[in-house]
């Protein structure tokens, strides 16, 4: 089973103890992100991922700056939003990083106290505390800046029963691919830069009162060529993880220095999406387009009985099936989950998504990192920035 540092030595619950609660969240309220093309983007995540029309605001709902497509998938909602002028501020943020995410919408039961809390720690504004009213009621948001560009978005909706936020309309739509089994944002990785880790994770533990429940070094993300340092941060409740990543010396150049210097600062890496049925829904993603990394060598799914220890008498999938699509399994304390990793869905090799189904594991793939980075080089060397 793979291994991890553990900032205490007693179990995840009490390390979520030591999280404060001035910033109590609610869960993940949607993605945003800045597209060139939101209708077509729009098109993309339909037909490859399986998401649904949901909401809309442009043109049609009296929005002359920009076009926003909302996308919903059981408890996920992502939103594309596109300049409709060449003045939009929103230029400047796809020049510079290309297609990427820009904001994660964070819901809590009171976005004014949650913005009042966190800059009064010293967190950098984005947006004020806002109330947005239709016929469906009221929406209070408010927002700060946390790593590079990206920002936080506290979503106040208690007292709103509209389709999404007031200005937007339903999408209707005749084209509404079915889903492939996607059920929740697990966690979301950001990268940032050389030497930064330790201060974004200082600011996450003094802004939004997070706690680093789990630590890896570059002695445990290594390979022949590069290396990295990731430490997670949770809120107090456990239903936020940001995985927070940055470079460690190494032969060649590493998966985050090359994100770096594509997205060009730092920003979030991927989104991990949980799944009730991997081998369904990754089959199904195989069917509609989706590119995975490729798979690891055979001696991988050979030892995976040893990596799982007790906990492979738990397993049901067949091998055979897990190892021809290229699922990973890893194992901890608590049971075992399988993963998977797409190739980068923008030109730029930035952004990309995770499948993860959990069987009681609670951590990251730790023991998937070698295989995993391995994949990532091969596919980096293939664009000559290894």
């Amino acid at each position: 089973m793979s291994k991890v540092v553990k900032n205490v030595e007693y179990g995840l619950e009490k390390i979520f103890e030591g999280a404060q609660d001035f910033l109590p969240l609610l869960g993940t309220d949607y993605v945003e992100f800045y597209v060139g093309n939101a209708k077509q983007a729009a098109h993309f995540y339909k037909t490859a991922f399986g998401f649904q029309s949901y909401a809309y605001k442009g043109l049609e709902t009296g929005c002359k700056d920009y076009a926003s497509y909302v996308l919903a998938q059981d408890k996920i909602r992502i939103v594309l939003t596109t300049p409709l002028s060449s003045k939009s501020p929103i230029n400047e943020h796809l020049a510079k990083h290309g297609d990427g995410v820009k904001v994660i919408a964070l819901w809590v039961e009171d976005a004014t106290k949650s913005f009042e809390e966190t800059v009064k720690r010293g967190a950098k504004p984005f947006m004020e505390p806002t109330v947005e009213k239709d016929e469906h009621g009221e929406v209070v948001r408010s927002g700060i800046y946390t790593y590079g560009e990206t920002v936080h978005i506290f979503v106040e909706r208690k007292n709103y029963k509209g389709i999404f936020l007031p200005g937007y309309s339903a999408w209707k739509s005749d084209y509404n691919p079915t889903s492939v089994g996607l059920k929740f944002i697990d966690h979301m990785v950001g990268n940032v830069g050389w030497g930064e880790m330790n201060e974004c994770v200082k600011w996450y533990e003094e802004k939004m009162g997070f706690v680093n429940f789990l630590s890896f070094d570059d002695k445990q993300i290594t390979t022949e060529y590069s290396a990295l340092m990731s430490k997670v941060m949770s809120n107090g409740n456990g239903r936020i993880k940001f995985p927070i990543n940055e470079p460690a010396v190494g032969k060649k150049k590493s998966q985050i220095e090359e994100y770096i210097d594509f997205y060009e600062g730092p920003g979030c890496q991927h989104i991990a999406v949980a799944t009730d049925d991997i081998i369904k829904t990754v089959m199904e993603l195989r069917a509609r387009g989706v590119e995975f990394l490729s798979a690891p060598p055979h001696a991988y799914y050979e030892d995976i009985p040893n990596r799982l220890g007790k906990h492979m008498d738990m397993m049901k999938e067949d091998m055979n099936v897990i190892e021809k699509l290229a699922i990973l399994v890893d194992a901890d304390e608590e049971g075992y989950l399988l993963q998977i990793f797409t190739k980068p869905v923008e030109d730029r090799p930035t952004l990309f998504f995770e499948i993860i189904q959990r069987m009681g594991a609670k951590g990251f793939g730790a023991g998937n990192f070698k295989a995993l980075f391995e994949s990532i080089e091969r596919e980096q060397e293939k664009r000559g920035t290894l």
